[in-house]
């Protein structure tokens, strides 16, 4: 590797972590959307899960509700094997944005990712008249454009999709949530 090529990633790195920072400050300066406290509505739905939640799984659920209760942004990192419940900790995440009439978008790196989750909220959110969405590369460009236009009105309430998502495009009316599956997947200046 050459000296001009090293002296320039360096660079790089340097503002990329300088913006980081100071993204971070403002974060910690800004208020955040309070949302209410776990209500009847809310604990139909949790009652409603076909499976009995882990002790590590209830603690994950507890702390994300509880810290989106704050006006802070919030940040969580739930880690887990396949299998290990974490989606059922986005999707109760999900019902309760949505609940206090906030959108939510769910960001996958695959489209095979995309449908299984598309699957797996809407088969737990059906009951509750919430609006999933899906944005892949299998939609036409007709169904897209109504998807975008939609989501712009308030008429979607969850937007599951890749990188697409990502566009500028892409307008929500209220957005109030974003989960990012395999975060790993996505560069810094995605996220």
């Amino acid at each position: 590797m050459g000296e001009k090529f090293r002296k320039k990633i360096q660079n790089s790195i340097k503002k990329l972590a300088f913006d980081l920072i100071q993204l971070e400050a403002k974060r910690s300066l800004s208020n955040a959307f309070s949302y209410s406290s776990p209500d009847h509505i809310y604990e139909e739905f949790e009652l409603s899960f076909p499976f009995e939640e882990t002790p590590d799984q209830q603690k994950a659920i507890n702390r994300v509700l509880n810290d989106m209760q704050k006006s802070k942004p919030m940040d969580h990192l739930i880690c887990g094997d396949v299998g290990f419940g974490k989606t059922e900790v986005a999707i109760r995440a999900a019902f309760k944005a949505i609940v206090d009439q906030k959108q939510v978008a769910v960001l996958v790196p695959t489209t095979i990712l995309a449908l299984q989750h598309f699957h797996s909220f809407s088969r737990r959110l059906k009951d509750t008249g919430a609006v999933v969405n899906v944005m892949t590369r299998f939609q036409t460009k007709r169904e897209v454009e109504e998807t975008i236009a939609d989501l712009k009105l308030g008429k979607v309430d969850l937007l599951i999709g890749t990188h697409k998502i990502l566009s500028n495009k892409i307008q929500f009316y209220d957005l109030g949530l974003v989960i990012i599956d395999e975060e790993q997947r996505f560069g810094v200046n995605h996220k």
